[in-house]
């Protein structure tokens, strides 16, 4: 969920080119039901007419220190207004000058007012991002709290190649959400989360899978960034793009899932299993099977390691969270899992219930607890993946103990 919903968002403008972004960033935080209100350098007016911003925000644009009329102090007001000062585009002569310490104008004046957390996505040709004063600028301000989000490598203004593009704006929104959620029971913890199904190969152009998407556990990692977690998310085969700020490795059958899994383990506070790993694997055939004089083929199957229950066995102090799907007795067998494989909790679902199905945007099931269980009726992925995290909070204290 929009960790910025209810939020007072400050769009610090500047001079650049990809200025015109700084339009649909500013739309992305008012969908998300922020409020928004821009201020903008002299140099970035002439890119982009502040009225645009203007019918955007719904909202006035500040440009002028000494504007003829209104407030003679928009720098106070704007510092105390905003919950998150964002800066995009931010340009070589911003970071420099927030370095320095100048304030020469109304967006600088009010970043030296502002004491809440400020957040820079820089955009620049790549050579400008590469001399040493910008560097040097931009560690001073990252040990002053300063946080950094970019830029990204692509084609550039002057059509060079290179690094210094603003990144995408999907990543400095949730760069943003981070910043503006702050400290959580999450923050700093290693998470592991496992989505997406596994398959395994019969030969080499077949294979036994499932119709998991992955949807969950990418919006269950996706969640996690957002609250502080430092998150790795081991996915089987799917088509999604892995949250901005989450380290991806990717596998294809059980057994890559498990030596993964297992080998990242000892080093999280958290697991959490979302994957649908298949039950059953066979011995792999080199090479096509031709059905040319086959009426049958008949396979042997075997089982494909429990990386869950394995993960029980050696549990230690770490939080452990299972997903299981059910068509019958949901919570009994649930439980029984819960029980058997050392599980903190478990989400248990019944894709034959309508809003359940593998692959819907949407999931309904029971949070099932060691003493409880709780109903979740037909939710979006987003907001399940905040339900479920909201109560792996109470677990978790600030040494990271389970309570």
């Amino acid at each position: 969920m929009a960790g910025y919903s209810g939020k007072r968002i400050l769009l610090g403008v500047t001079g650049s080119i990809s200025v015109y972004k700084s339009c649909e960033i500013a739309r992305e935080f008012i969908k998300g039901g922020a409020e928004v209100r821009v201020v903008m350098t002299h140099n970035a007016a002439r890119f982009v007419d502040p009225m645009l911003f203007e019918v955007l925000t719904s909202g006035p644009v500040s440009v002028e220190m000494f504007p003829e009329t209104g407030s003679k102090l928009a720098h106070i007001e704007l510092s105390s207004w905003a919950d998150l000062f964002l800066i995009a585009p931010a340009t070589a002569n911003l970071i420099g000058k927030a370095a320095a310490g100048i304030a020469d104008d109304l967006l600088t004046s009010t970043l030296i007012a502002f004491d809440g957390p400020v957040l820079l996505a820089p955009a620049m040709n790549e050579r400008m991002w590469a001399n040493i004063a910008v560097q040097d600028n931009i560690s001073l301000l990252r040990e002053r709290g300063f946080d950094f989000v970019g830029p990204e490598s692509g084609e550039l203004a002057c059509g060079d190649i290179g690094n210094g593009r603003l990144i995408a704006i999907e990543k400095i929104v949730a760069a943003s959400e981070r910043a503006i959620v702050g400290k959580t029971p999450f923050s700093g913890k290693k998470l592991l989360i496992t989505a997406g199904p596994t398959r395994e190969y019969i030969d080499d152009v077949r294979f036994l899978s499932n119709p998991s998407t992955g949807k969950m556990g990418y919006a269950i990692a996706r969640e996690a960034f957002v609250r502080g977690a430092d998150v790795t998310l081991v996915s089987g085969p799917s088509s999604l793009v892995a949250p901005f700020g989450v380290n991806l490795i990717s596998t294809v059958s059980a057994a890559e899932m498990a030596e993964v899994v297992l080998a990242k383990a000892s080093d999280s506070d958290m697991v959490i299993m979302t994957a649908a790993v298949a039950d059953w694997t066979t011995k792999r055939i080199p090479g096509k099977v031709q059905k040319a004089g086959r009426t049958e083929w008949n396979i042997e199957f075997h089982r494909t390691k429990d990386i869950l229950a394995e993960l029980g066995e050696r549990k230690g102090n770490r939080i452990l969270v299972g997903f299981a799907v059910e068509t019958e007795n949901e919570v009994e067998n649930a439980r029984k899992k819960l029980i058997d494989k050392n599980l903190d909790m478990i989400f248990v679902n019944n894709p034959g219930h309508p809003g359940a199905a593998f692959g819907s945007d949407t999931n309904r099931g029971y949070i099932v607890l060691p003493d409880s269980e709780v109903e979740i009726d037909t939710v979006k992925k987003e907001e399940l993946a905040a339900i479920l995290l909201d109560r792996l909070e109470k677990l978790i204290e600030i040494d990271g103990e389970i309570l």
